[in-house]
């Protein structure tokens, strides 16, 4: 089944508001949050199709509607997605070039060579927070969200596993990374290129804990 992203826009924000925990947001952070000069953040719902995000454009249009919905000043929105095959694209070449910051105006890398740095960009479980800025579940929370979406490897560059370029929602798979840094995989540290999916149906993404969500940048 092919969605359309902007059409199931709206929907997703408003499944993103149930999977929230209330612990997951104090007063605190809220007092901190000021979107309007954000440039970067993780997905608080993916469209909800697995991994079939109606390819590059698609995952572009759902960052930009969800950047749009939560005021964000900044227009120009690329999903952090390699493709492979003719036309393929890298995903380091997608995002501009930085700075980039958080909701909570927290930069979270300088430059494109600071964030595939992993153990120089600022990325973390806390940094790596939604668009409302919020921060999503991770390894440890019901439910497990940590398992995001690039079809990357640490370098940046496209891998084979990227669930068709992003327009399959049965069997394949997608190099996910871990937001909070923690977990399986080859490298579970990593978080752009933790481990390949199980699958690139939403109930194979969800039980080796993920749920669709993947990295926007801001590239203006």
């Amino acid at each position: 089944m092919t969605l359309r992203p902007l059409a199931f826009a709206a929907a997703a924000l408003a499944f993103a508001a149930c999977q929230q925990p209330a612990s997951s947001v104090d007063a605190a952070t809220l007092s901190a949050v000021d979107t309007s000069g954000m440039t970067f953040f993780l997905t608080s719902a993916g469209p909800g199709d697995g991994a079939n995000l109606g390819g590059l454009d698609g995952a572009d249009a759902h960052c930009a509607a969800l950047a749009r919905a939560a005021g964000a000043s900044t227009q120009n929105w690329r999903a952090y997605l390699s493709t492979n095959g003719a036309g393929g694209v890298h995903a380091k070449d997608r995002i501009g070039t930085g700075p980039w910051t958080n909701a909570r105006g927290q930069t979270v890398a300088t430059s494109v060579a600071n964030l595939l740095d992993a153990g120089a960009n600022n990325l973390s479980k806390t940094t790596s927070i939604s668009e409302r800025g919020e921060i999503i579940n991770g390894r440890g929370d019901r439910p497990n969200r940590h398992d995001i979406l690039t079809g990357s490897d640490g370098a940046g560059l496209a891998t084979e596993d990227t669930c068709g370029n992003w327009t399959l929602n049965g069997e394949g798979s997608a190099t996910v990374g871990h937001h909070d840094r923690i977990g399986g995989g080859a490298d579970p540290t990593h978080w752009s290129t933790a481990h390949g999916s199980r699958g690139c149906s939403q109930s194979a993404l969800q039980s080796s804990g993920g749920d669709g969500l993947f990295y926007c940048f801001a590239t203006d």
